[in-house]
């Protein structure tokens, strides 16, 4: 059966069927269900140039292009382009349409914020009004963006704008690509550059695919918070063989943030993410800091880093709240990180607790930022937890500090297990504030010789 199943697979892809990833023999149930279930079927081509689009890489497509969505969504189609580069604001995909983007053409985001409409979503873990990006799927079902080409947001005016607000809240930047209340989404096969901010972002979703995607948002500049892939309050995603260089983090998932976050209280939740790279950014797998939904049922294996700040994070705030629990890491290669392992409850203090912005009182203020310092009462609801952890099978080589891992007095770091790991560092680190942890050939060879200093900690397994 098992040979079958092999022979099989290839022409199934072939077909453009949906193949759930082949689960390993220990993966729970749950494996077997992520990614789009679905792909739109009808294969009639809707070319852009004749809707109007011009591969000039100055003339405005918006309309034109999204003329050829709303045709193709009709009866359903793909919507393809001449080679050359065309210059689009904010598009919309629509149920049964794919955008198939070739080789030799680039979609350029406008640099004008004017062609990015606001709108409701929910940025940094708070819902509010926010551009749009340049690529939408919104409320949508069975949708596919595809292709060897490139999507480049030309970023560097919004980097340069958030520079210049950056004690600001409100340095509006549009996000690549955005999938949010919808489901059976597949993004495939494209590279991604220069986004003004986040670059693909998966809100509120559900069955999504992102297989074989490249992001570079270190070309012509270094773009702020330019996130790679961000999973955020959404179900059954799978994120495979994605090479990612940015300069935040580069596969992370979200649930929210503090009072509206607890509010909206949606987890993440049946996510795996396999076989990908990272380069420059914040975190090669990143759990929060946006905790307030939990998060939860996560595997990420097969993952490898080089000269990336931080390699397996989970961070919080303390008035973030949610559970981080039942998270496996697996057959991890790092090369050149700051730190390898890195848990923190009170993650960035300067951005996690906000205050009132100078000029503004309590009548003046916007929405969001009403939000933002909504206190959470009572404040035990405002502690994360993390628990049941699993690090397994880790290579490590040059890193700055092994292990950082820091609970808090009233928030344990439980039942944590790391097994199989081989790091050298300059320092080992600290572990502080932790219950229940099983450790098991944990080889740390430090610079300066230390051991893993273990703080304020009980039922540590050695």
């Amino acid at each position: 059966m098992h040979s079958l199943l092999h022979l099989l697979l290839p022409l199934l892809a072939w077909l453009g069927l949906h193949t759930a990833p082949a689960p390993a023999a220990a993966d729970p149930d749950w494996v077997r269900q992520v990614g789009a279930k679905t792909q739109p079927a009808t294969k009639t081509v809707f070319q852009a140039t004749k809707y109007g689009a011009v591969a000039d890489g100055k003339t405005l497509n918006t309309q034109a292009i999204q003329k050829a969505i709303d045709a193709a969504a009709r009866k359903g189609g793909v919507v393809t382009f001449a080679p050359g580069q065309y210059l689009t604001g904010s598009l919309f995909l629509k149920k049964g349409v794919t955008l198939d983007i070739p080789k030799g053409v680039t979609l350029l985001g406008s640099q004008d914020l004017k062609d990015y409409p606001d709108m409701p979503s929910r940025v940094a873990g708070i819902e509010m009004v926010w551009p749009a990006a340049l690529i939408n799927v919104l409320g949508q079902d069975n949708v596919a963006i595809t292709g060897q080409g490139t999507i480049d947001g030309q970023g560097k005016p919004f980097w340069d704008k958030y520079w210049a607000m950056r004690k600001e809240y409100d340095a509006k930047r549009p996000r690549l690509l955005i999938v949010a209340n919808s489901s059976n989404v597949t993004l495939k096969g494209l590279t991604l550059q220069r986004s003004g901010f986040w670059t693909v972002h998966v809100l509120y979703s559900q069955n999504v695919t992102a297989d074989g995607l490249v992001i570079r948002n270190n070309v012509g500049g270094h773009g702020p918070s330019t996130d790679g892939i961000d999973i955020d309050s959404s179900s059954y995603v799978l994120v495979q063989n994605c090479d990612i260089d940015c300069n935040d983090d580069n596969f992370c998932l979200k649930a929210g943030r503090d009072w509206d976050g607890l509010r909206v209280n949606r987890p993440a939740e049946y996510i795996l993410i396999q076989n990908c790279v990272a380069g420059a950014g914040d975190g090669l797998f990143t759990c929060g800091s946006e905790t307030s939904g939990g998060i939860r049922h996560v595997i990420a294996r097969g993952l490898k880093a080089k000269g990336t700040k931080v390699g397996i994070r989970i961070k919080s705030a303390l008035n973030r709240g949610g559970t981080v629990e039942d998270i496996v890491v697996d057959d991890i290669e790092m090369d050149g990180v700051g730190t390898a392992i890195l848990m923190t409850m009170n993650w960035n203090p300067a951005y996690s607790y906000s205050t009132l912005p100078a000029g503004y009182t309590q009548e003046t203020l916007p929405d969001h930022w009403k939000k933002m310092l909504a206190k959470v009462e009572p404040a035990e609801r405002g502690l994360p937890h993390f628990k049941d952890v699993t690090i397994t099978n880790v290579r490590v080589k040059n890193a700055k500090t092994a292990v950082s891992a820091e609970g808090q007095a009233n928030s344990l770091l439980e039942n944590m297990r790391l097994e199989n790991i081989t790091m050298t560092a300059a320092t080992a680190g600290v572990i502080n504030y932790a219950a229940g942890w099983s450790v098991k050939n944990l080889n740390i060879t430090a610079d300066d010789q230390e051991s893993v200093a273990v703080q304020n900690s009980a039922g540590m397994k050695y």
